[in-house]
């Protein structure tokens, strides 16, 4: 099941834009101290990388992505999520908007 909102959190106004405007996100802060991020990427074929693990929960759209090391793409669509480890870098290709939630740690 996709998350459709989250309440009672802080958001930062300013968004994180990157790869010139084709990922674009706003921090989220739950009152735990909890950090997420909610956004957007565009028609696009990037590579991020991670300091801590995230869980990428795809919102809408769909995606294919590729983590470090590994020699296949694998598809991910709305209401799906996929891991990738802390200190490595994963591969995204998505060819119609990929709405999505990142969960940090």
């Amino acid at each position: 099941m996709t998350t459709e909102r989250f309440d009672a959190v802080s958001v930062a106004t300013q968004a994180n834009v990157y790869f010139d405007g084709k990922c674009v996100s706003h921090g989220i802060t739950f009152p735990d101290g909890t950090k997420k991020s909610v956004g957007v990427i565009l028609p696009a074929s990037l590579t991020f990388k991670t300091g801590a693990p995230e869980v990428m929960e795809c919102v809408a759209g769909s995606c294919e992505y590729k983590l470090a090391g590994a020699s296949e793409w694998k598809k991910s669509s709305a209401g799906e999520k996929f891991s990738v480890p802390g200190q490595s870098s994963f591969e995204i290709r998505v060819t119609e908007p990929y709405h999505y939630i990142c969960h940090f740690g």
